[in-house]
């Protein structure tokens, strides 16, 4: 189970069976985090008489580990392209998986290098998509999905409009990693970006979500991605997406899960 990626109240429930389990039952948990200590959620599980066991996971072994990933996921990513992709994404482990599995579904079949990561990954600084994105996610639902559909007529590719919200949402969850102690220019470096105002308009953005729920925003954006990729209509996938970036978790669409052998 990926905890990490729970909303709060399914980690709730899940913490109060962990505090009682049933008996001579087996349950398996997983869960993803930058911290260097255990989630709280392992607090319940070994209250209850759990076992909990830390991976912890080197920054120079995060090529390796992405090279690794990429393999279980069929997608022939070589060495320099692992690095880019690094580079581009970050050291958190569970965006680096999410981040291979787009990869594996946008280049099926074909090698990856640094070219194909940063044709996949490269932040987009189309206006239109960047008001998209400033509208929805503070909560002005209505004028992001007025400038969605204005880009949709305009017959913008919805990959690369989707692209501009994969790359806004990566840099909010870098940034609600960021110390808060830190400088202004310092900690826009460390989250990776150019200007000061660009952290505190992100910290902002940031602030209305809980880390569980970016993380599940950000698997919103993966499965949109699949869902596109898969001939879905953009006009059917991304305005839940972007209502769901405003706050309107329910009018996130439902994907059926995908079975990989």
């Amino acid at each position: 189970t990926g905890c990490h990626g729970l909303s709060p109240a399914g980690l709730s429930e899940l913490k109060d069976y962990a505090l009682s389990p049933t008996p001579d039952a087996f349950c398996a948990l997983t869960h993803v985090g930058k911290g260097k200590n255990p989630p709280p959620l392992a607090k319940a599980v070994q209250a209850g008489g759990g076992t909990v066991t830390q991976v912890a996971l080197r920054r120079q072994d995060l090529t390796g580990w992405v090279m690794e990933r990429a393999k279980v996921r069929h997608a022939r990513l070589n060495p320099a392209g692992a690095a880019e992709l690094v580079s581009r994404v970050g050291t958190a482990a569970a965006e680096l998986d999410q981040a291979v599995e787009q990869l594996a579904g946008a280049f099926a079949g074909t090698a990856i290098g640094p070219e194909q990561v940063k044709a996949q990954f490269e932040g987009l600084g189309e206006q239109q998509v960047w008001d998209l994105c400033d509208q929805a996610l503070t909560g002005r639902s209505g004028q992001a999905l007025v400038t969605l559909r204005a880009l949709l007529e305009g017959k913008a590719d919805p990959l690369l409009i989707l692209g501009g919200i994969a790359s806004r949402v990566r840099d909010l969850i870098r940034v609600r990693s960021v110390p808060e102690g830190l400088p202004p220019a310092a900690a826009a470096k460390a989250a990776g970006l150019r200007f000061d105002w660009q952290l505190r308009r992100y910290r902002e953005q940031a602030g209305r979500f809980s880390s569980a729920e970016l993380t599940w925003l950000h698997g919103q954006v993966v499965e949109a991605d699949h869902a596109l990729k898969g001939l879905a209509p953009g006009d059917v996938v991304l305005p839940p997406l972007v209502a769901a970036l405003a706050g309107d978790r329910d009018a996130a669409l439902e994907y059926p899960e995908r079975v990989t052998r």
